[in-house]
């Protein structure tokens, strides 16, 4: 049973077992000891630790683990809508399906493969998705854990329909902080962003870095640099690259937001930040046959 990469190096090691919930669960493992931990539901990150076992990956004290609502934290996949910009659930359905372990995807670049643990996984539309988004796809993804730690997420859209469709993609990731105040984000500054708190109203970025000292709900447009998020209390910087999301969603709901999310600890705004690569502003658009991708590279190196 080998549903992953871990051939070229046995030291990477793939291990499938069951949550309570009785939905397969897999944990990769580098060979230093660093892991992450992806749901089959959802296809969700739940987790994502250095090889110090230190979590880098935000999960509500208050998350509900219980099909179909998805889990307040780690990274989840936004697809085929993002936010509410869209007739759907808030973020699409994929974050709330149980996607499928895929035995043969179709090749990615050596790169990808070669000394890493990964996984890949598989969403097909069911009949009920099909009522509502009535759109035929493959959508695969690939987690993958390399050797100096970081992760990468893959995502391929494929349009097996025979019209063209549209969507808005997100990769919603909770960075674990120690404080939210005492945090600052380099790589945003002189962006556009829609700020959602202003009724999607559009502004531009004064600032040389970004800190926090109220609630933030953007999206940051047309990024295409990597984004650094400097954690000065725990001496680490977050960086954050990608490929075919040119958007970056930033949100914290900060105090009074806070206590009016049922799955979130009133306290616990200040223990994490949302920084997302999303495709939001323009509409992704595939015709029969295509595929779009999208990748999220992420790692954490000490900082002073």
């Amino acid at each position: 049973m080998n549903h992953s990469g871990a051939e070229s190096d046995q030291r990477a090691a793939v291990h499938v077992s069951k949550d309570k919930n009785g939905i397969d669960q897999v944990l990769l493992r580098n060979p230093r000891g660093a892991s992450a931990l992806v749901s089959l539901h959802g296809g969700q990150v739940l987790s994502w630790k250095t090889d110090h076992d230190e979590e880098l990956l935000f999960t509500s004290s208050k998350a509900i683990f219980k099909p179909p609502s998805a889990v307040r934290g780690g990274i989840s996949i936004c697809f085929p809508q993002f936010g509410t910009r869209g007739l759907l659930e808030k973020h699409g359905f994929a974050r709330n399906k149980i996607w499928a372990i895929d035995e043969n995807p179709p090749p990615l670049h050596p790169n990808d493969s070669n000394g890493k643990a990964f996984v890949d996984l598989l969403l097909k539309p069911s009949d009920e998705d099909l009522k509502n988004w009535p759109h035929s796809f493959e959508f695969r993804l690939r987690v993958s854990l390399a050797e100096d730690g970081y992760l990468t997420m893959i995502s391929r859209v494929r349009n097996i329909n025979c019209k063209p469709f549209s969507f808005s993609f997100a990769y919603r990731s909770y960075f674990s902080i120690a404080d939210i105040s005492e945090v600052r984000i380099e790589g945003l500054e002189t962006l556009d962003y829609l700020d959602n708190l202003c009724e999607k109203e559009r502004f531009t970025e004064q600032g040389d870095a970004l800190t926090f000292e109220s609630e933030v709900d953007r999206v940051y447009l047309s990024s295409s640099g990597a984004i650094a998020v400097f954690d000065h209390e725990k001496k680490r910087t977050f960086t954050i690259r990608k490929e075919g999301l040119p958007d970056v969603g930033v949100w914290n709901p900060w105090e009074k937001k806070s206590k009016s999310i049922t799955d979130f600890g009133d306290e616990e705004y200040k223990k994490m930040l949302c920084i997302d690569g999303a495709a939001v502003e323009k509409a992704i658009t595939i015709k029969p046959g295509e595929e779009w991708r999208g990748r999220l590279e992420i790692c954490v190196v000490p900082s002073t």
